[in-house]
């Protein structure tokens, strides 16, 4: 009876040891887990300050750089024209010697602080100086592209470009045709043939719902009654019946395949930080169709627009109102 008493005991003790070895063993194997956790947070807490420290100083070269790209692309600015953003829209064929050329060319500027925009419209064939040469702004794109044309805007103007956006006439016609076509009064019968160039204009007057090619055509077309003053005021016209039309609530759905051609069809400068500032100026867009003007001047015996700079002048001076010392423009009116 005592021996079994005694074997009774042991073997409590032995349980009893063998629970608190358990118990030792995963105290211990708590706490070596948990510093194992705590070492990866620590560890990947570091990765990750790293990582976001990289990717800061990434960020911020990028912003140093895009700042200093955009001061060399649009120059110094004129304190009296802040408060503007003005985008160069050129619109690209090949010309009559098979070289490409700006067809199309005008600046679209909008105020930042109302939305309300201007369209002035320059003439392909206007004479300017290009370096140690002079000749027509519209064949300055196959020598220089884009940015050359920029150049000459700007100094034409006085004010600063600061976006350029490129686009041909097919892809002119895709965006029409996106939008679901346009709206016109076409002013006269429009009929041009030219076997050479593929081109074929067959259009009557009258008021007309245009798809994207019959857009392209209409606006390419020179008659001979204005010769190219009619045909930028048609571009004019035109503009202000595309502006109306993509204000319409049902190119809302729309937006992703215009974004897709903007994004894949068309050569522009604009850049990531730009195009959040261009998305905030297009949310609040003016429902007012567009103020329109021409680049002053006349034409001379040659087929050149010669510009007049005094009344370009003035004419620059009536589209940007001086900001006041509060900041907010002093409208004129419109």
């Amino acid at each position: 009876m005592t021996a079994t008493t005694k074997d009774n005991i042991e073997k409590k003790r032995k349980v009893v040891k063998r629970r608190r070895r358990i118990k030792v063993f995963r105290l211990i194997f708590m706490l070596v887990l948990l510093a194992l956790i705590g070492s990866a947070i620590l560890f990947v807490g570091i990765g990750i300050y790293h990582v976001a420290g990289r990717a800061y100083n990434e960020v911020t070269s990028m912003y140093q750089g895009y700042t200093e790209r955009k001061v060399a692309r649009t120059g110094a600015v004129d304190p009296k024209l802040e408060g503007y953003t003005n985008i160069l829209i050129l619109g690209v064929d090949n010309g009559d010697e098979g070289e490409p050329q700006a067809d199309t060319i005008f600046v679209l500027s909008f105020s930042n602080d109302t939305g309300k925009s201007r369209l002035i419209s320059i003439p392909r064939d206007t004479w300017v100086t290009a370096d140690s040469s002079s000749g027509k702004i519209g064949k300055l794109y196959a020598v220089g592209g884009a940015n050359l044309i920029v150049r000459h805007v700007s100094g034409l103007l006085g004010i600063s470009i600061h976006q350029f956006v490129v686009l041909d006439t097919n892809t002119l016609a895709e965006l029409i045709d996106v939008l679901g076509g346009v709206d016109v009064y076409v002013e006269e019968d429009m009929h041009y043939d030219d076997p050479a160039s593929g081109l074929s204009i067959h259009l009557d007057r009258g008021y007309q719902h245009l798809d994207g090619d019959q857009a392209q055509k209409y606006l390419r077309f020179r008659g001979e009654k204005l010769g190219d003053v009619g045909r930028v005021q048609r571009q004019q016209k035109f503009i202000r019946a595309l502006y109306a039309k993509v204000l319409q609530l049902d190119t809302i759905p729309k937006l992703p395949a215009i974004a897709e051609i903007f994004r894949n069809k068309m050569e522009t400068s604009a850049e990531i930080f730009d195009s959040a500032h261009l998305a905030n100026i297009l949310r609040r867009m003016n429902s007012e169709a567009p103020i329109t003007a021409m680049l002053p001047g006349e034409e001379n015996e040659e087929g050149a627009w010669i510009p007049d700079i005094a009344a370009i002048d003035s004419l620059i001076s009536e589209l940007f109102p001086v900001h006041d010392i509060a900041g907010e423009p002093e409208e004129s009116e419109e």
